[in-house]
């Protein structure tokens, strides 16, 4: 692109008129001629100096058009490239935001799946735990009637020893205080001792057989005919040798010796003065002594059967009423009553021990974990 130059460069500059100079006197000719032709060189020069200055600059103001061309041709190029450009990210801005939208709305889905199968999953975990607290805990009451059962600590310790290893597959923070309290019943369990049961049972048989033999404390003249056939087996029998003091005695004279003794002992019988610290034992008819011995003996079989069925409380009751009755109504001072005596101790000592150690930890622990607390 050019446009034409300017009025003032294409046209030669203009020679500015020279002054008229006054006219010499004719007397001097030949100066005036040369000064005039100085000054006709001088502006020559200058009009060629003009010319090419103005050459000069019409070719300087060429190329300066050329290049404001070029460069408007390139601003408007750009322009063009640049609105192309603006259209371009406009439309990629729009693109953008929807498939931002789009990606919104799905991330928005997401979170929503995700929370939903996160609670799923707790619900999932909440339920396998409280699954897996009601199997031990189920597992753990039939350990306990087996215990009960059988007499014997194995069932308990197995179904301990199980629920901890599950506990600690499970790896669940919340049932390690159910792991604890069943560690400290396995401690107390394999501290505890076990009872011999059959031991027992066989004291308490023997007790019941013993109960028809016991002298009770109105049995006055058979204890005196207790104390005769006493005394008449340690007397020396008929041929041997009799002591020192009988020996010049006649057989009339023993046999009369014995007869007084029968009677003394008979009339000492008649009246009695002692202390009586069980009434009730005394006025005791001889044919209720009957009913008194098979009631020891139920109480007796009574505690035997606790012992079996693992009732220990009413066992121990059993055998304390028992008690009650032999140091009531039978002689104290009898050797068989003083062994029956002992027997009860021993066999009530027995089922003290024989008590199995409670999981009442365990089991509340379990509750605890079930309730979710």
């Amino acid at each position: 692109m050019s446009s034409a130059p300017p009025d003032d460069l294409t046209s030669p500059p203009a020679v500015s008129p020279v002054p008229a100079t006054p006219l010499a006197p004719a007397a001097a000719p030949a100066p005036a001629a040369g000064r005039g032709g100085a000054v006709t060189l001088l502006l020559g020069a200058v009009a060629a100096a003009a010319l090419v200055s103005s050459g000069l600059l019409w070719q300087k103001l060429s190329s300066i058009q050329e290049q404001l061309a070029r460069q408007s041709a390139d601003a408007g190029s750009q322009a063009i490239e640049a609105r192309t450009m603006a259209r371009q990210a406009e439309e990629l801005v729009r693109d953008t935001a929807a498939r931002l939208s789009v990606a919104e709305a799905r991330v928005s889905e997401v979170a929503l799946q995700r929370s939903q199968l996160e609670e799923l999953m707790q619900s999932l975990s909440r339920s396998r735990d409280e699954n897996l607290v009601v199997d031990i805990e189920s597992a753990i009451r039939l350990a306990l009637q087996q215990a009960q059962l059988t007499g014997s600590l194995e069932p308990l310790v197995a179904a301990l020893k199980s629920a901890d290893q599950r506990i600690e597959r499970a790896a669940q923070p919340r049932l390690a205080p159910v792991q604890r309290a069943i560690g400290r019943d396995l401690d107390r369990l394999t501290r505890a001792t076990v009872t011999d049961t059959a031991g027992l049972l066989a004291r308490l048989d023997d007790l019941v057989r013993q109960v028809d033999d016991l002298p009770v404390l109105n049995a006055v003249a058979q204890a005196a005919a207790t104390r005769r056939l006493a005394a008449a087996a340690a007397a020396p029998a008929p041929g041997t040798t009799a002591p020192a003091a009988t020996e010049g005695m006649a057989w009339w004279q023993a046999a009369l010796q014995r007869s007084w003794e029968v009677v003394r002992d008979e009339a000492r019988g008649l009246v009695r003065v002692s202390r009586i610290d069980q009434p009730e034992a005394i006025l005791l008819a001889p044919e209720q002594t009957f009913f008194l011995r098979e009631n020891l003996k139920l109480k007796l079989l009574n505690a035997r059967l606790g012992v079996l069925a693992r009732q220990f409380e009413s066992a121990r009751a059993d055998l304390a009423a028992a008690t009650v009755a032999l140091n009531k109504y039978f002689d104290p001072a009898s050797r068989r009553t003083q062994n029956a005596a002992s027997t009860l101790q021993t066999a009530q000592a027995s089922i003290k021990a024989a008590e199995q150690p409670r999981l009442d930890e365990t089991l509340s622990a379990l509750a605890t974990a079930a309730a979710g607390r």
